[in-house]
């Protein structure tokens, strides 16, 4: 088994169930909910999205050949919540995903060792990866409990619902045996 390969599998699958939970988050908000936020120092779901898509892109593009830190972002404008709809949000999140799986898809072994710069912070390939999980993580749970906060007891829970856990591990422990 080659390590760095593995790694790169095992990423790609974290990198997407992180996307997952977003997306079944914000499939739940309505176009009014995802503009929701406690108050001026708190972010709706729009924002982070928008937040998260412009450091993707930003990070993603040309990743291995240019600063992770693009010109061209304007990251104070990613905190201004100006999308209308849902759909349009939908897109912003897409293009952000998919230029990060796009990139990792294209990522090789040997690639884990080389640098690259933020900021013109030099980090391995490796950290780098590890920096942009935990972000991206962090955010999306943000979004989370939003969708939780707004849908209360109409939330559709994205993992093992309260009071289920017993009843979650002998099926998954059942599963498991048949195999």
């Amino acid at each position: 088994m080659e390590i760095g390969k593995e790694y790169l599998r095992v990423v790609m699958e974290r990198f997407i169930s992180v996307k997952r939970l977003g997306d079944k988050t914000l499939n739940q908000l309505s176009d009014e909910e995802i503009h929701w936020n406690y108050n001026t120092e708190s972010n709706s779901a729009a924002i982070i999205v928008k937040h998260l898509s412009g450091n993707m892109v930003s990070r993603w593009s040309n990743f291995l050949t240019s600063d992770g830190e693009k010109e061209y972002r304007d990251r104070d404008e990613e905190f201004v919540d100006d999308t209308t709809t849902k759909a349009e949000l939908i897109a912003v999140w897409e293009k952000g995903w998919r230029v990060l799986i796009e990139t990792l898809t294209d990522l090789s072994e040997a690639d884990l060792l080389k640098y690259i710069f933020i900021r013109g912070e030099k980090h391995l390939v490796l950290e780098a990866i590890e920096r942009q999980m935990a972000h991206y993580a962090y955010h999306v749970g943000q979004i989370v409990y939003v969708g939780k906060q707004l849908k209360d007891n109409n939330w559709k829970s994205l993992s093992i619902p309260k009071g289920k856990s017993e009843e979650y591990l002998k099926e998954m422990l059942e599963r498991h045996q048949d195999k």
